[in-house]
């Protein structure tokens, strides 16, 4: 098993998405959450690797759910924060994203329609979880798909274009229980830029800073 992961450094500094998200959700979010995830992986990891090592395939096998819960987590959250961008950067633009903003219009008539139904989706998300538009590469239609928890974008076949984090933590501390109005801002610091990337991308470099992780 590839390890051990890191927690990728921010492209901005932590205030730099505010009003949208606050210093202080992004310094926790980043710092403390997210480096959880990346501490557990390591340790489910290292305690599968060390029970193969020694013939325990049921002391092994005993450390999946762990694997798969923080390893998600670190999926999730490292394209999480590649998608986004302090709203004065010409990345949080949508002209930045000509040929996805385009596909958008083709599947749901607009921009605006489009936010609407990948709003009603992320607050239709039942406890916490994470919101996702995707590309599926073999068709290159988009869909809206939501996972619970920390379950991990990645299925076959589907390229995760932007994402958006629902869990408590990601928004509470600056929106309270309003979770609308989170939703509704975080569009003022998407990176658009990153999300046209991805779109006319391969799966492969969706993850690629994965990869490199692993290769540390």
């Amino acid at each position: 098993m590839a390890g051990p992961y890191t927690l990728p450094k921010l492209p901005y500094a932590y205030h730099a998405l505010e009003p949208s998200i606050s210093q202080e959700i992004m310094e926790l979010h980043h710092s403390k959450h997210h480096q959880a995830y990346v501490t557990n992986l390591n340790k489910a990891l290292a305690a599968s690797t060390a029970a193969l090592s020694e013939g325990k395939l049921h002391d092994s096998a005993a450390q999946l759910s762990a694997i798969r819960f923080n390893g998600g987590g670190h999926i999730n959250h490292s394209l999480f924060w590649e998608n986004l961008a302090p709203a004065s950067s010409p990345d949080a633009q949508t002209q930045a994203a000509p040929q996805l903003l385009a596909a958008i219009e083709a599947t749901w008539g607009g921009l605006e329609t489009f936010q609407g139904h990948f709003g009603a989706a992320l607050l239709g998300i039942q406890g916490s979880g994470w919101g996702w538009l995707v590309r599926e590469a073999s068709t290159g239609q988009l869909r809206i798909v939501t996972l619970a928890n920390q379950e991990a974008v990645v299925a076959g076949g589907e390229i995760p274009i932007l994402g958006v984090d629902m869990w408590e933590h990601a928004y509470y501390l600056l929106y309270k229980n309003d979770k609308a109005s989170y939703v509704k801002n975080i569009w003022q610091v998407i990176n658009w830029r990153m999300a046209e990337a991805r779109f006319v991308g391969r799966r492969e470099d969706a993850f690629r800073a994965l990869k490199t992780q692993a290769a540390i």
